[in-house]
């Protein structure tokens, strides 16, 4: 029987991308994967433009092509790693919509994994994209990696593959807020890193901005390092006995020249502004560890589903390549999923 490879896309305002991305993979399969076949999964998180008008029309042509429809936008962590515990294939691969991951990129990863990796990511080598965000995602993870415990992957976005083995991993670890990047380090099987060079996007904006690059940076810093927390009592610390020292050495020479030596108010105001920058500094640190601590705590869903395609109780029909069979178009809206391991067991889309 032939091996499912599922292939697992986010999109948001990807009108332009996701039927030429579509095609491509197809395209794909039938050249170069002809020995498996496809499970193309598009997750669409509350796009406002033809995203999901284009989506019906694929699912309706190809029964291969399923497609969950978020009841909103619920941020670039949360989408994908809800579509990746949705894929049924006995291997699933993530990768965005707008072609920066290559298509061609994906025979390579089936050939690892059939070698026996778990798991096989991408890893860019360079981008053809701005030279200055990559310097600076480099230096990022540069950063990260010597403050982590955890040894953090460079240049990595998430695009690879997955054996349905981790996927299960994925579904048992219960987390509101997954960086993906992060669970593949630390708790990954023994994986395969393959280069590739980032092309410039096929079509439209990029929706990153430095708010949710912030963010980002901000999930994987506080989830996998402990340094910013020890560095404010290390500093706080130093400071203390720094600020101890200058006190007892004004009092001395004051005692000593009392007639002649003036403090004044430079000295005791640019160590109360310092000091209270450094305070202001450590407080806004502790809240984004807080911020993490509180989404974890609330145990939210990753996504509440406002409609999904072409997916049924049974076990997932295999497409043709040759003559794509005609999908029933079939959809419902599914309840909110706590359990996201049960659902795709349960979810079922009557005409």
């Amino acid at each position: 029987m032939k091996k499912t490879i599922s292939i697992v896309i986010p999109c948001y305002n990807e009108e332009e991308n996701v039927i030429p991305l579509a095609n491509a993979l197809r395209t794909c399969f039938r050249e170069k994967l002809q020995n498996y076949h496809y499970e193309l999964l598009f997750i669409d998180n509350d796009s406002q433009d033809k995203t999901r008008e284009n989506l019906r029309a694929l699912c309706k042509e190809d029964k291969g092509i399923k497609a969950i429809f978020n009841a909103k936008n619920f941020g670039q962590f949360n989408s994908p790693y809800y579509g990746m515990l949705n894929s049924t294939g006995d291997a699933t691969i993530l990768m965005a919509a707008d072609f920066q991951d290559p298509v061609e990129m994906i025979p390579k990863f089936v050939e690892a994994w059939e070698e026996g990796y778990r798991i096989v990511i991408g890893v860019k080598t360079e981008s053809n994209e701005s030279k200055i965000m990559y310097a600076l995602r480099g230096i990022y993870y540069k950063l990260i990696r010597k403050m982590s415990s955890v040894d953090q992957i460079s240049q990595f976005t998430g695009f690879g593959l997955y054996d349905k083995g981790f996927i299960s991993v994925m579904q048992s670890l219960d987390d509101p807020t997954p960086f993906l990047r992060g669970i593949v380090a630390e708790l990954g099987y023994r994986r395969k890193d393959i280069p590739y060079t980032q092309p410039k996007r096929r079509a439209g904006v990029t929706h990153n901005n430095f708010y949710t690059l912030y963010d980002a940076a901000m999930l994987s810093f506080t989830s996998y390092t402990k340094v910013g927390l020890r560095l404010a009592v290390f500093l706080g610390g130093i400071f203390a006995g720094i600020s101890m020292l200058v006190g007892l050495l004004y009092l001395i020479m004051k005692l000593i020249w009392w007639d002649r030596f003036p403090a004044g108010m430079a000295p005791m105001l640019i160590g109360m502004l310092f000091l209270g920058s450094v305070q202001i500094f450590f407080i806004g640190l502790l809240g984004e560890y807080i911020l993490s601590i509180n989404q974890r705590v609330m145990k939210r869903p990753l996504v509440v589903e406002e409609e999904r395609l072409n997916f049924t109780s049974e076990s997932p029909e295999r497409n043709s390549l040759e003559q794509p069979e005609q999908a029933t178009g079939a959809s419902s809206t599914s309840e909110q999923a706590t359990k996201v391991s049960s659902s795709i067991e349960k979810a079922s889309i009557e005409e």
